[in-house]
């Protein structure tokens, strides 16, 4: 084969020049970041996320301004805030999306995180009017209470997803965990409410305990190759039999890890971690050796390698069951 491979993929409906995504991270929310990544190959970026918690908060600011204000004189409400002093984060996170899609040729991809519906996700609708081409909804929830049961938290999301997609028309990708008692039930019932992409997986980050001053700490620790397996595994499962476009983010950083990605399925992989460790400029050299890795190995289009390692695909589909936990614990020697 002596043309270019051709990188171009789809996702969410939009054509991407390239399956390499750089995901919702801190790097997002700086716009010269964002140049960086298109020049270096990006085939879209997804936006840092605008949280549930940071928009009930100055909701509820802006209530107790309201509550106090209620009793006032005309003359007094001549004092009231100008709105843009509350909902700061939210009309920021507007402008960024506005000058995003100014500044950029890639899509652009919103990003909420949130748990539970409510008036909070209308922001879904001014992002779509921001120019937002896509959204992606983080759904991170942990359960404490032991009254909630696993039917009470998979409805909740399910919920949240219908009420995002019935306030937009644009395409929403769901981005979830892999803590569900039958996953690929969840990416069904998750289909079936209008998720137009799942992303495998958001990253669980537990906290660690101090023992010198007996506190609760947060410790961000970067993900490695070794996380990628778990995205593999329901990928190449999931691929095929559910009608949202599939994409990996954690443990995607070497040429190998995106030719696997793909190979199980995804329609693009998406990577922090390893723009953290070693800069946005890797975006380029990852996209030439795909280029060069798919040459070598007579591919000849992103497309034509996709889905090469699916459950469907593979000669042994038992490799993705209990024989691959049977073969894992005999291969063991000291």
């Amino acid at each position: 084969m002596s043309s270019v491979p051709d990188l171009t993929t789809g996702y969410l409906g939009l054509k991407l020049s390239s399956p390499l995504v750089p995901s919702s991270s801190p790097l997002c929310r700086d716009l010269d970041n964002l140049r960086a990544m298109e020049e270096a190959g990006a085939g879209a970026v997804v936006l840092h996320s605008l949280f549930e918690e940071q928009i009930t908060r100055e909701d509820d600011a802006l209530d107790d301004v309201l509550l106090q204000s209620s009793n006032a004189s005309a003359e007094a409400l001549s004092y009231f805030p100008e709105m843009q002093a509350w909902g700061s984060s939210y009309h920021a996170y507007l402008q960024h999306v506005q000058r995003a899609k100014k500044a950029l040729r890639i899509p652009v991809i919103g990003s909420l995180n949130g748990a539970s519906s409510g008036g909070w996700v209308r922001l879904a609708r001014d992002i779509e009017d921001a120019g937002a081409d896509a959204l992606e909804l983080n759904i991170y929830f942990v359960p404490s209470s032991v009254d909630m049961t696993s039917a009470d938290i998979e409805q909740n999301y399910c919920d949240l997803v219908q009420d995002v997609k019935s306030r937009t028309g644009i395409p929403v990708a769901v981005k979830i965990g892999p803590w569900f008692t039958s996953l690929p039930n969840m990416a069904s019932r998750l289909d079936s409410v209008g998720a137009d992409g799942l992303v495998f997986f958001n990253r669980f980050y537990q906290p660690d305990f101090d023992l010198e001053s007996l506190e609760v700490v947060a410790n961000l620790e970067l993900s490695g190759s070794s996380a990628l397996r778990q995205r593999l595994h329901w990928v190449a499962l999931l691929a095929n039999h559910i009608r949202p476009d599939l994409a990996i983010t954690g443990g995607v950083h070497t040429v190998e890890d995106v030719v696997k990605g793909i190979m199980a399925g995804a329609h693009v992989v998406m990577l922090t971690s390893a723009l953290l460790r070693n800069g946005i400029g890797y975006l380029n050299d990852l996209r030439l050796q795909l280029s060069e890795w798919m040459t070598v190995h007579e591919y000849e289009s992103v497309g034509q390698m996709r889905g090469a390692m699916t459950v469907d695909a593979v000669a042994e589909p038992g490799a993705f069951g209990r024989v691959n936990y049977l073969k894992v614990l005999g291969s063991y020697t000291k």
